[in-house]
């Protein structure tokens, strides 16, 4: 028992004190503003959609009412909608910059997703020196797409990308959602991907991308089946050159997660992809999270002597980690101490997710089944 206790105590000082400040949340869209540019490009945003009626009519909105000096226009694929996504759209304010593309039928090999973006970006021609690729859930504010160019010309950006700020009102939603955000940063520390040499990432709902540096990576066809295609599109832009992510409150999410079903279902979709299909390292995952998350507050009381203050202290240093989302998030700091227990949701939505993917249900959305065993 004391075994387990020092190493999980010691797992716990180095995500704290040696895995990049991951925890810290420093990574902003309002540190560090870069300067104006003197010119600004030419940018296309473009927007895959299918069946998004519920939310089209304010994300459009906010793209077509952005405050950006330069050239923009908006390009809607509609990917086989059945809702009148299109249409709703269409009467949007602005609409005169707002192209709709009915999208192709899905190609075998591609992800919905991947494939309508792929028909923007081919829509969008030569054109634009930037594609702003954002998900038709997200609501930008009136300067976001002017921070972002700033930011991508100021440092010659392959890419950047924020982490939009996910709803957070319903009770699931506040009880899982940050930790949502936290568990992708510790997987990819923003600091360590926004530094030259260090690992590529991005989130999706929120990337501004260097036209150029895209076509020298071979393209979206060159992710076309990635699950997770935010962070394979970070990963192919960072062989092309520096990239930034980052958190922001100017983009958010206006998709809505009432309960933990549908949360489970947000996260069961990739969490088996994460882990490349493989058996051995789900086996590995799942005793690892029992390791860092379940074992602190298990030998906090059940353990004696040194095993118990060896799980209290990782315990604590666990609750202090989670502090800084909790703010960012305006939650109670109390949620913190129930880290161990949000963690075994996940561990939860992971096993899902590789039975989904073992019975043919694997990363299915919207009506799609896009990860088969």
């Amino acid at each position: 028992m004391i075994a387990i206790g020092i190493v999980s105590l010691a797992i716990w000082l180095v995500l704290v004190f040696a895995r990049h400040g991951f925890w810290r949340t420093r990574e902003r869209d309002t540190r560090d503003l870069p300067p104006l540019p003197a010119h600004w490009p030419a940018v296309t945003a473009i927007v895959p959609a299918r069946d998004e009626a519920e939310v089209i009519a304010e994300s459009i909105g906010s793209l077509l009412a952005q405050d950006y000096p330069g050239e923009f226009r908006v390009i809607l694929v509609d990917d086989s909608s059945s809702d009148g996504t299109a249409e709703i759209a269409r009467r949007s304010s602005g609409a005169g910059r707002l192209e709709i593309l009915s999208g192709q039928p899905l190609p075998r090999g591609w992800t919905g997703k991947l494939w309508a973006v792929s028909q923007g970006v081919e829509q969008a021609g030569e054109t634009p020196e930037h594609l702003w690729l954002t998900d038709a859930d997200i609501a930008h504010a009136p300067d976001t797409l002017a921070t972002l160019v700033a930011r991508g010309e100021a440092g010659d950006l392959a890419l950047v990308s924020l982490m939009a700020k996910l709803r957070c009102t319903s009770f699931a939603e506040r009880a899982l959602i940050p930790a949502f955000v936290f568990f992708f940063q510790l997987l990819y520390p923003f600091a360590r991907v926004n530094r030259p040499g260090g690992i590529g990432a991005a989130a999706g709902g929120c990337m501004l991308v260097r036209r150029e540096a895209l076509a020298a990576a071979g393209g979206i066809a060159a992710i076309r089946g990635a699950l997770i295609d935010d962070c394979a599109m970070g990963a192919a832009l960072k062989r092309q050159g520096p990239i930034w992510l980052g958190l922001t409150n100017r983009s958010r999410s206006i998709r809505a997660y009432d309960t933990a079903d549908t949360i489970a279902a947000m996260i069961s979709r990739s969490a088996y992809a994460q882990l490349g299909y493989s058996p051995l390292l789900l086996v590995g995952t799942l005793v690892g999270l029992a390791l860092v998350y379940a074992a602190p507050p298990a030998l906090t009381f059940f353990g004696h002597g040194w095993t118990q203050a060896c799980g209290l202290a990782a315990w604590a240093l666990m609750a202090l980690a989670f502090q800084p989302m909790l703010r960012f998030y305006h939650r109670s700091a109390l949620w913190g101490v129930a880290l161990p227990g949000i963690a075994a949701f996940y561990a939860g939505c992971t096993l899902l997710s590789a039975w989904q993917y073992y019975r043919g249900r694997g990363g299915t959305w919207k009506g799609r089944t896009q990860a088969n065993a």
